[in-house]
C-alpha cells in the first residue's frame, strides 16, 4: 500500500476510471454480440443491432476506453460479416 497521500489518492482515481472502463467494455461487448448474432440469424433484420454495435464502439473509443483504431477494425468486422451474410458470393 502507498504512504504518500498523493499516492493513495492516484490509487482510489485510478480504481475508479477501471471500473467505469470495464463496465463500458462489457457493454460494448454485448452489443458487438448481439449483433453478430442477429447476423448469424436473420441477416435482414439485424441492422437495428449493427447500429447499436457501433455506436457503443464509438461512444467507448470517444471516452478512451479503446484505441480509435481498434473501435474502426471491429466496426469493420462487423460490416464484412454482415455484407457477407447478405450477399453470398
Amino acid at each position: 500500500m502507498a504512504n504518500i497521500k498523493a499516492a493513495i489518492k492516484h490509487i482510489k482515481t485510478s480504481e475508479k476510471r477501471h471500473q467505469r472502463n470495464q463496465a463500458v467494455k462489457s457493454a460494448t461487448r454485448t452489443y458487438v454480440k448481439k449483433a453478430r448474432i442477429a447476423i448469424a440469424q436473420n441477416p435482414s433484420e439485424s441492422p437495428e443491432q449493427i447500429q447499436a454495435a457501433v455506436s457503443a464502439l464509438d461512444r467507448a473509443a470517444k471516452k478512451g476506453v479503446i484505441h480509435p483504431n481498434n473501435a474502426a477494425r471491429r466496426k469493420s468486422r462487423l460490416m464484412k460479416r454482415y455484407n457477407a451474410s447478405i450477399n453470398p458470393s
